[in-house]
């Protein structure tokens, strides 16, 4: 069984971090960054070519992570394969000791650095929440059988600052219905939003929310993330109260506020574990957990 499942059913609170794999064949560095995040962590997720920027495989990276014993989560998106290629991936990814999945849609190749590349998109994250619910049921796409079943636990993703906020609530409940496990969270600015969608989330019984949590570290940073990322919606009070900061003062600014958003979450119990977006950097992740009281 997945041990990431195991602690969100025992009703642990659990911590994960993210992982963008390199650009690259040369692993040391981020295997050096694995050896150190296992004793902070419960689990690593590894991005999926993320921002539709090329990079070594999450696949790999995931088995990489298990043979350190550090429990991966294996992100897979729609953009860069059918339902042929995801189901066969799914497979070998499971042959491996893979348990863990997260599923999304995935970024647009426009904005990466492969942009003549072409989407693939054959389906989108809700039918490949469904999809992954039959290769646990012994079953193919189309309900032909395996000679075999998997046992992922399946993820998915949310975004509670959306505007409007219905539209995201409804992806939500067709995502729980196609057999989604758990959910992680775009990452979280104001505690607002977040505990506006989990009002909603709390009508379904049991559902397992990890709330995604950056550390800003520059303006050019929290700049890069409100122009760039799609999906990710900073509000203007932020980027004003970053903006008047000396360059200096930032990153100590980054860190006090997620540290605040983790300990609002943790003290109220708004959800049961938090996602440190930390682009890969293993300080930030000890600092951010010095100043809220786990794990270090």
């Amino acid at each position: 069984m997945s041990l990431l499942r195991e602690k969100l059913l025992k009703g642990d609170f659990v911590i994960t971090v993210e992982m963008t794999p390199p650009k690259g064949p040369d692993i040391i560095p981020m295997l050096n960054k694995l050896e150190e995040l296992k004793y902070l962590t419960d689990a690593v997720n590894f991005t999926d070519n993320p921002s539709a920027k090329m990079r070594l495989c999450s696949m790999a990276a995931c088995k990489l992570s298990l043979d350190i014993d550090f429990e991966p989560v294996l992100q897979m998106t729609c953009r860069d394969r059918n339902r042929i290629a995801i189901q066969s991936d799914l497979l070998g990814a499971y042959s491996l000791g893979i348990k863990n999945v997260l599923v999304m849609t995935g970024d647009h190749p426009t904005l990466g650095d492969h942009k003549e590349a072409k989407p693939v998109y054959d389906i989108d994250s809700s039918v490949l929440i469904k999809l992954v619910k039959n290769l646990n049921e012994g079953k193919d796409i189309y309900g032909n059988s395996l000679n075999g079943k998997t046992d992922f636990f399946i993820g998915a993703v949310v975004n509670p600052n959306a505007e409007p906020i219905l539209p995201q609530l409804k992806r939500f409940e067709q995502k729980l219905k196609m057999g989604a496990d758990f959910f992680q969270t775009q990452m979280i600015f104001e505690i607002e939003r977040l505990e506006r969608f989990l009002d909603f989330a709390d009508k379904f019984n049991g559902t397992k929310v990890i709330v995604g949590i950056i550390i800003i570290k520059t303006k050019k940073m929290l700049h890069y993330i409100a122009e760039k990322i799609p999906g990710i919606v900073v509000p203007h009070w932020l980027i004003n109260k970053v903006r008047e900061l000396k360059d200096e003062d930032v990153e100590k600014f980054g860190i006090d506020f997620a540290s605040n958003i983790a300990m609002n979450i943790i003290e109220n119990k708004l959800a049961q574990g938090i996602h440190i977006m930390a682009i890969s950097k293993v300080e930030d992740v000890k600092n951010l957990l010095n100043y809220i009281k786990i794990r270090v």
